[in-house]
């Protein structure tokens, strides 16, 4: 394991954001509440998609894949695929890095 050091200034302040005194355990907490807002900020956006095609990722893909319908190749279409599927990648990283920090 690599040691590293912080500046005092952010020990204090990562003592102030957790209530831990210990700075290793400290930038632990911290780095799990951030990942857990930027998975709930992606599931917001997830939500969105869900609702304006009215599916899942999973179908929304499947039927993108199956190239019967015209209208999934417009501009917009094609804009919120690579958006979606961006986004349900990082999400996907995210939770792997949430369980890194366990």
């Amino acid at each position: 394991m690599t040691g590293i050091t912080l500046p005092k200034r952010t020990e204090r302040a990562l003592h102030e954001l957790t209530g831990e005194a210990r700075p290793e355990v400290a930038l632990i907490l911290v780095m799990r509440d951030a990942v857990a807002y930027r998975i709930q900020q992606l599931n917001e956006g997830l939500a969105a998609f869900e609702a304006k095609y009215g599916m899942s990722w999973d179908a929304y893909r499947e039927r993108w894949q199956d190239e019967t319908r015209e209208q999934d190749y417009a501009w917009e279409a094609e804009h919120d695929y690579l958006e979606w599927e961006g986004m349900v990648t990082r999400k996907r990283r995210l939770e792997d890095a949430y369980g890194w920090l366990a």
